[in-house]
């Protein structure tokens, strides 16, 4: 009885004695916050107030004197007490003078042309040879209980009245749990330049298994010393670096203590920044090596985010190393809606559909709350990377760890609220449909309806050419839910105009799991455009429609036999091996004439390799294969091709070779440049079927607006169908798109330059009878500009020709085309 007196006791005084405190630093002469002012307790402790100059304080003892300093204003103490809101008022000090502020400026340039200086002493991925830690990270989506709306509305309609529960239900739910919990436990390894991250265990609430897009998803920067800072997949100037030295004003706030050593306390701000929009935050810079002991990172815009990183001096190495990274994401001020992680949070824009600013809901109190804990750290061990091919790796029993598994790792509690979240069985009604919808966009992207086992191909739905005609059709394959092993895939269409039936029929096995590796057989009945390049290795992306094909009147017909292996065993690779036996017969006025005999019909049996090299990319390895992650430029593609002589009646002895450049630069402003460096060179006698017609995309038509048509990707727009063919190429294409401007509500165009040149030739033009076509021996040039996504998706473009091939009469050389960009949003 006693003891239980005692624990009464005990109990209630903690809960009387601990209490927590808000409060706010300002300007008393202009009422401004102080952003970032220190704040010492008279027990030692420091808080740093955030950038609208609050803070956040948590009391042991009532009394207790608190001291707040600030750059140029005096200091002053105050005394908590049992207020839970305090509001510090701080004076200034007289106006520095301009000797002064420039004095002022020249020491905290220096300061940073010093850390830029000696980053490579401080960084751990530059000073240490190798090292490997665990991770923990916990994610919490949730929101603000106290600011939803806890009240029942009724909504008339008609004659009907509706009862609008959603935020009373809704209010009621998150006083008791969140809205998602997600746990992380994760191997780090970094050796010889390779960093790898392998996923040991993870949960998320309301799933069965954890989602690959969230896995994967880079919330923030592993380094503070990376030329290019990100947060939540933005890049920016990292104010640590040669470009950043320049980009940002800093200023020397204070002098703080830190693991026993002292650090200068320095506020930095993009000089370029707008509205307030862009990085700015603080760093705590170690006197004696400069390395950065701790980092907060700013972003306040259509999202407010702030990075948190912690770190722990090691004497033996004398470095700064990580400890504890942490982000925040709240609801900033945006018009348009906002999605992110998939869709899993979601903020509504400031207006409604007609512009008025609406009422604020549930979204516009939604927060992130990401954290993780680094802990088991070995530095210059004797160990390996195994598969450091791959960034990320998830192992095989991710979503199968017991408790034992958890309460060895877990660095931070499980909160009341947590542990609700995570008993829910079923996704909650805030969820319910994100892992359906992200199956669902993985598909979508690529061109498939998902329905049960089988993804239905959108390509096969319906189609137009000049030769088919409406071409109607049905066809997919079979997917994950059907087996992780096994493929099944095939389609049939009808032209209204040829009226005939085509058909595909394949069969595929998985026969690696690390390499993603199939093994194949097929066999397809279909008509093909003539001098069309193909990468076997491409990856489908998803398209409406392919505008086109809609002109195009040439074809010839095949059936091929072709088996395959699909591979990714090489690292950072992509590659298709594979031998096809074709019968094609060539639909138009042609035939091959080899010096000998006339082929109106012919045989090929081929074996070819096509593989895409992406050296800088970055993927994550599933259970599913290979995720590229990571997309980055150049990317190389490679192809080689070559006919097998005497092998199943083989008509022809030729070869051909294809290569492939991308390069893609996405800028800090918001600026995009591409660039296409592509050629072919086919060797022997190749009927000019499978020569190169260098994707022509214009109408022969004399009126301007009868040759409007849409315009294609890498297509030449004002190059007409037929008009030229080649042996061999080398063509470029190069845009630059400026970042979208807002003329008004809901038009937003983009604006891009754009210019494509190709030169080509054509070796044993005599081989070719029946069709009349010009070379592009003197090469062939147009530019033009896009205004894309004007409205919905859609826009125009106009492109104009000149040099060698230009035509005589001016608006000849003019094509008009519309755009469209289809945005997923998922």
């Amino acid at each position: 009885m006693k003891h239980l007196i005692f624990l009464f006791f005990f109990y209630s005084f903690c809960a009387q004695a601990q209490f927590r405190v808000t409060g706010i630093v300002k300007d008393e002469n202009s009422n401004k916050p102080l952003p970032f002012a220190t704040i010492e307790a008279s027990s030692g402790r420091i808080i740093i107030t955030d950038v609208t100059g609050k803070f956040e304080y948590t009391s042991s003892t009532a009394g207790e004197t608190m001291s707040v300093s600030y750059r140029n204003f005096y200091s002053k103490d105050f005394v908590i007490d049992k207020s839970t809101y305090i509001s510090v008022l701080l004076s200034a000090k007289p106006k520095l003078t301009a000797s002064e502020v420039i004095q002022s400026k020249e020491q905290s340039t220096k300061l940073l042309t010093t850390v830029y200086t000696l980053t490579s002493q401080n960084n751990p991925k530059k000073v240490l040879s190798n090292f490997q830690f665990k991770g923990y990270n916990k994610m919490v989506v949730s929101a603000y209980a106290d600011s939803i709306k806890g009240k029942i509305d009724t909504i008339k309609k008609t004659r009907k009245i509706k009862i609008d529960s959603t935020d009373y239900k809704l209010k009621k739910l998150i006083s008791r749990q969140h809205l998602l919990v997600t746990e992380k436990v994760s191997l780090f390894q970094f050796d010889q330049g390779k960093f790898k991250e392998t996923v040991l265990g993870s949960q998320m609430s309301g799933f069965k298994s954890p989602i690959y897009e969230i896995i994967g998803f880079n919330l923030q920067s592993y380094s503070v010393y990376e030329p290019r800072y990100e947060l939540l997949e933005k890049k920016y100037v990292n104010p640590i670096s040669k470009a950043g030295l320049s980009d940002y004003d800093f200023e020397l706030l204070d002098t703080i203590p830190l693991a026993n050593r002292q650090t200068i306390l320095v506020y930095f701000k993009n000089k370029k920044l707008i509205n307030r929009k862009g990085l700015e935050g603080l760093l705590y810079i170690d006197k004696e090596n400069f390395a950065i002991a701790k980092a907060i990172m700013r972003v306040r815009g259509i999202i407010d985010l702030t990075a948190i990183y912690e770190f722990d001096y090691l004497s033996t190495e004398k470095i700064w190393f990580p400890t504890t990274y942490e982000l925040k994401i709240i609801k900033g001020k945006n018009d348009d809606p906002i999605k992110i992680l998939g869709g899993t949070i979601e903020f509504e824009g400031e207006y409604d559909e007609l512009g008025a600013k609406r009422e604020k809901k549930t979204s516009d109190y939604t927060y992130l709350h990401s954290k993780t804990f680094f802990y088991d750290t070995e530095i210059n061990g004797s160990f390996t990377i195994e598969k450091n091919s791959v960034a990320i790796e998830l192992s095989e029993d991710i979503a199968k760890k017991d408790t034992t598994f958890w309460l060895k790792n877990r660095k931070s509690r499980l909160t009341k609220r947590d542990r609700n979240t995570f008993a829910v069985k079923d996704s909650l009604a805030f969820f319910k449909g994100i892992n359906a919808k992200l199956f669902f966009g993985r598909k979508i992207i690529n061109g498939y309806v998902p329905f049960g086992v089988f993804d239905f191909d959108l390509r096969y739905l319906v189609s137009y050419n000049n030769f088919e005609g409406f071409r109607f059709g049905l066809g997919g394959n079979t997917n994950e839910r059907f087996s992780k092993k096994y493929k099944l895939d095939g389609y049939t269409a009808y032209g209204l105009k040829d009226q005939n039936i085509k058909y595909h029929l394949g069969v595929s096995s998985r026969v690696g799991n690390f390499s993603n590796t199939w093994a194949g057989i097929s066999f397809t009945d279909d008509v093909q455009e003539i001098g069309s390049t193909k990468f076997n290795i491409d990856k489908r992306v998803f398209k409406i429609y392919d505008p086109r094909p809609i002109n195009v009147s040439t074809f010839y017909h095949h059936q091929t036999w072709k088996g395959y292996v699909e591979t990714n065993f090489l690292p950072n690779t992509e590659s298709i091996w594979q031998i096809n036996h074709s019968s094609i017969n060539p639909l138009f006025n042609y035939a091959f004439f080899d010096g000998e005999n006339l082929f109106n019909r012919f045989l090929m049996t081929t074996a070819s390799v096509s593989i895409q090299w992406n050296p800088f990319s970055e993927y994550m390895h599933t259970s599913g294969g290979k995720i590229e992650i990571e997309k980055r430029y150049p990317k190389f593609t490679f192809q080689f091709t070559e006919s097998i002589p005497s092998f199943l009646g083989n008509d022809f002895q030729f070869g051909k070779i294809d290569i492939r450049t991308e390069y893609e630069k996405q800028f800090i402003n918001g600026q995009k440049s591409t660039a296409l460096v592509q050629a072919g060179y086919a060797f022997g006698d190749v009927p000019l079927t499978h020569l190169y017609n260098n994707s022509p995309n214009n109408l022969d038509r004399e009126v301007l607006l009868q040759r409007l048509t849409v315009a294609g990707k890498n297509s030449f727009e004002t190059m007409r169908f037929n008009e030229f063919f080649s042996s061999q190429y080398v063509m470029l294409h190069f845009k630059h798109g400026f970042k979208r401007v807002e003329l008004f509500k809901k038009v937003k165009p983009s604006l891009v330059l754009v210019s494509r040149m190709v030169w080509g030739d054509m070796k044993k033009p005599e081989q070719h009878v029946g069709i009349d076509y010009k070379t592009l021996n003197k090469g062939f040039f147009e530019s033009g500009v896009e205004l894309n996504q004007i409205f919905s998706g859609f826009g125009f473009a106009g492109f104009y020709r000149y040099g060698p091939n230009q035509f005589s009469r001016f608006e000849d050389n003019i094509a008009i085309k519309i755009t469209f960009l289809l945005d997923l949003g998922l």
